[in-house]
């Protein structure tokens, strides 16, 4: 098969009405009959009406003694007036049935025990005082529920109560997901062996399956198909006359082993390639033989975003309900976010709160990066006709999870450090409720994020070449006249991260030079990148001459990552990096990194728990471990303005 470009791709509101006008979804769901306590969630089919009334009979809504009310209009305070129990008072408990005859109940609290034969009371009652009637809840033969209504548990309750056993609700929207690709293994068979040869554990059927499931359909996960079109045609064809929709997973970019949109239009009627988002953009869409074919992007973010925003709306219209949306709260944008026109991107973020005003910091963006969802608060919507969004800039996030309190979330942007991932674990093992949100920005950009309001706190290690001084003259420069405190950190070993064995023999910057090494390089701003300019000057060293110095990455881990895969022969960064990834390191200095906190987060409950934490020495010892710090002074405030 023919590699093919996209068809004109749809904007996102486009793409969802194509699908929606052209799938039978209201006729797709036949009706059964299910028993009312295995009913939560299920979508009634019809309209359902009480069988009998609640409560069925006139019922005491309070413990006292059951009464004819115009037997008692005698009762005054100063005329109290006397009850033979048994025959003008009836001892009644709340929710028993009134004896023949009453109509009303008099609380225990204003009746007077005379004894055990005789009461008095000292107040009139009136008809049906405290009295449930016949019917007051519900009357028989009134409607419970209207075609297509989402039973809550509560629901469930009422059908109960008024005679229901069993109720007729709409299927479940049943849905076939077909994982494909020649790269893709289940977990059982994920050996070390296999994984080093290019392989990939397949995980994205698992997670569209949990989303049908959620929105109330069930879904079928089918084993593997290869890259082969014969195999790809065959199991679609199997599939479509049994399900509501069938959900083909990769194959439907524009690459020579991408089929789905082919197939779709062989077999059938392919109404939609491309759409106009970001993650998600290579969405198929077509009818086989009447079923609705969707075919999603291989990356996982990707994967989701797609499936989500097309399939939500076709399951609300399928099931006739309005699956509830995710809540969404007004944010300011925490640093420059940018982005191409004429896509709608979806940024994963967290959130927090700085200085009583709700802050996002975006995470990774890669359609392959899955755990920026699971670590993400919201989604941030950039709009089509947007060229990003400015720091600063307020605007609706839709919550990915429950809304935390966000005043027990702490914003900590700038420089990127292993050890402060640890923090984060060490905060929440002690205080569950408390939550660091990380965004790795460089030391300079991180600076002026906690002077604009957009962070709690930075991590930077920027050195002053003419000082000789780590980050306090920049903080004179940059926030003069912003309330901060500096509290050290650590001091942590910098040098080169090279391959195993060290192949060049690399022992300093000028062999990174002389050798013509390929070099990765951290963004402009960061400490590492500053003290690489610093010594290259020192050197009398062009940066020009060093291969890769303008090939960037955003931390330690990346600059590891691509010595790691042979992208790079070296690049300046801590040892901890270079040690989880299995590498070597060239220590050449020893730097200090601190943490610069806004004034009033220092003097916050949340970092009283943080400043706990660097003082526990089962903390320090961890950070140690990591391999090139020295925690030793770790908590120790160094200025302070």
């Amino acid at each position: 098969m023919k590699r093919r470009i996209y068809l004109r791709k749809k904007a996102l509101e486009e793409a969802v009405a194509i699908i929606l006008k052209a799938c039978p979804w209201t006729q797709a769901l036949a009706p059964e009959e299910v028993d009312v306590r295995e009913a939560r969630a299920r979508v009634t089919a019809e309209a359902i009406y009480a069988r009998r009334s609640v409560p069925a009979f006139n019922a005491a809504a309070m413990d006292g003694i059951a009464v004819v009310a115009e037997k008692t209009f005698a009762a005054r305070e100063d005329q109290p007036l006397s009850l033979k129990i048994g025959q003008e008072a009836f001892w009644v408990n709340t929710g028993e049935p009134l004896p023949p005859g009453t109509n009303a109940v008099i609380m225990i609290e204003e009746v007077h025990p005379l004894s055990p034969e005789e009461v008095e009371i000292m107040a009139p009652a009136y008809p049906w005082q405290h009295v449930r009637k016949i019917g007051e809840d519900v009357v028989e033969g009134e409607l419970l529920f209207p075609p297509s209504h989402l039973l809550a548990p509560w629901d469930l309750g009422v059908l109960l109560a008024t005679g229901h056993l069993k109720v007729k609700v709409k299927e479940r929207p049943r849905v076939a997901i077909i994982p494909t690709g020649d790269e893709l293994i289940p977990l059982e068979e994920a050996t070390p062996e296999r994984l080093a040869q290019g392989k990939t554990v397949e995980f994205n059927s698992t997670m569209l399956a949990a989303l049908v499931e959620e929105w109330g359909g069930v879904a079928r996960i089918f084993p593997i198909v290869p890259d082969k079109p014969a195999l790809l045609k065959e199991r679609l064809l199997s599939v479509v006359k049994d399900f509501h929709l069938v959900a083909v997973l990769a194959g439907s970019s524009a690459g020579a082993k991408d089929y789905t949109a082919q197939l779709v239009e062989e077999l059938g009627t392919l109404l939609l390639h491309g759409v106009s988002i970001m993650p998600g953009k290579p969405a198929v869409f077509g009818l086989v033989e009447g079923c609705p074919v969707l075919g999603v992007p291989g990356y996982p973010v990707s994967a989701i975003l797609a499936f989500e925003k097309l399939m939500r709306p076709a399951f609300s219209a399928m099931l006739g309900v309005r699956i509830p949306a995710r809540p969404k709260i007004l944010a300011r944008a925490g640093r420059k976010i940018p982005s191409r026109l004429g896509i709608k991107e979806f940024v994963r973020v967290k959130v927090g709160e700085v200085a009583g005003r709700r802050v996002f910091l975006n995470l990774k963006r890669g359609a392959g990066a899955i755990t920026t969802l699971t670590r993400a608060d919201a989604l941030c919507e950039i709009p089509e006709d947007w060229e990003g969004i400015p720091a600063g800039e307020e605007l609706y996030l839709e919550l990915l999870r429950p809304e935390k309190d966000l005043a027990k979330t702490a914003l900590i942007v700038g420089s990127h450090d292993l050890a402060l991932d640890v923090l984060a674990e060490f905060v929440k093992k002690k205080a569950p409720e408390y939550e660091l949100s990380l965004a790795h920005v460089g030391s300079l950009s991180g600076i002026l994020a906690v002077r604009d309001g957009l962070a709690h706190a930075a991590g930077t290690h920027l050195f002053d070449p003419e000082s000789g001084v780590y980050n306090v003259p920049y903080i004179k420069k940059y926030l003069p006249d912003t309330p901060v405190v500096l509290v050290h950190f650590v001091r942590r070993q910098q040098g080169l991260i090279v391959p195993r064995g060290n192949p060049r023999g690399l022992k300093s910057i000028e062999d990174l030079v002389r050798q013509k090494v390929r070099f990765i390089n951290r963004q402009p701003g960061a400490g590492t990148r500053v003290l690489l300019d610093y010594h290259l000057k020192k050197l009398g060293l062009d940066p020009s001459a060093l291969p890769g110095y303008e090939d960037e990455e955003t931390t330690h881990l990346g600059v590891a990552v691509a010595v790691a895969t042979g992208r790079a022969d070296a690049g300046l960064g801590i040892q901890a990096a270079a040690r989880l990834l299995g590498l070597d390191f060239v220590p050449l200095f020893e730097e200090r990194y601190d943490l610069l906190l806004r004034r009033d987060f220092f003097a916050s409950p949340f970092w009283a728990v943080l400043a706990s934490v660097l003082e526990d020495p089962s903390f320090r010892a961890r950070v140690e471990e990591l391999g090139g710090y020295d925690a030793s002074e770790m908590g120790k405030v160094v200025y302070q303005q």
